[in-house]
């Protein structure tokens, strides 16, 4: 009979001192998940999300980082966002930063592989954040938007987009059209 080995859960703070060379992984609630990459089109939407955010939050203290931003979303996951937009985080104290703990607002672009975890798993982490705001689950495959918007302290309204919707980030006082996040070219 084989015998299970247990491994001790990871700490946020452990999980970041390891050096994973050019392979990507996120912490999951005490546990290493590998990260394989992403397709040109999800690429592309990476992109043009951030290309979208940047220039209008210039000079509002409020700046989009991409997925090599680590948000610690409990004290044993790290998660990285396709897109993440943190306020307050621009000064060179934080130069050297590998997560911030107070994203206002995520989006993370669909895939085959992670949708599930996505929709089910890191949605409710995000939720758990006080900072968050706005989350939006971009679905490249039928080009639908699906807006998750903070009500109340515990508050939320999701709805999902079937048609074009240009997404509204309140806390951000701007919207991003759906054409944009769209765009090919």
């Amino acid at each position: 009979m084989a015998t299970r080995t247990e491994y001790p859960l990871l700490t946020a703070e452990e999980f970041l001192q390891i050096d994973f060379g050019d392979r990507k992984a996120e912490l999951d609630n005490g546990v290493i998940r590998m990260m394989a990459g992403g397709t040109a089109r999800h690429a592309q939407v990476q992109t043009n999300i951030l290309v979208a955010l940047a220039p209008r939050l210039r000079g509002t203290g409020c700046a989009p980082y991409n997925s090599d931003m680590g948000a610690r979303t409990r004290d044993h996951s790290v998660r990285y966002p396709d897109v993440s937009v943190y306020c307050g985080r621009g000064d060179a104290s934080n130069d050297d930063a590998l997560t911030f703990d107070d994203p206002r607002v995520i989006f993370e672009v669909l895939s085959a592989g992670t949708a599930r975890t996505d929709l089910r798993v890191k949605l409710d982490e995000y939720k758990e954040m006080p900072s968050v705001d706005t989350i939006v689950f971009v679905d490249i495959a039928s080009e639908r938007l699906r807006v998750v918007q903070r009500t109340g302290p515990k508050g939320w309204n999701e709805v999902v987009h079937d048609m074009p919707f240009d997404v509204p980030l309140p806390s951000l006082g701007l919207t991003i059209p759906h054409a944009e996040i769209f765009a090919r070219d």
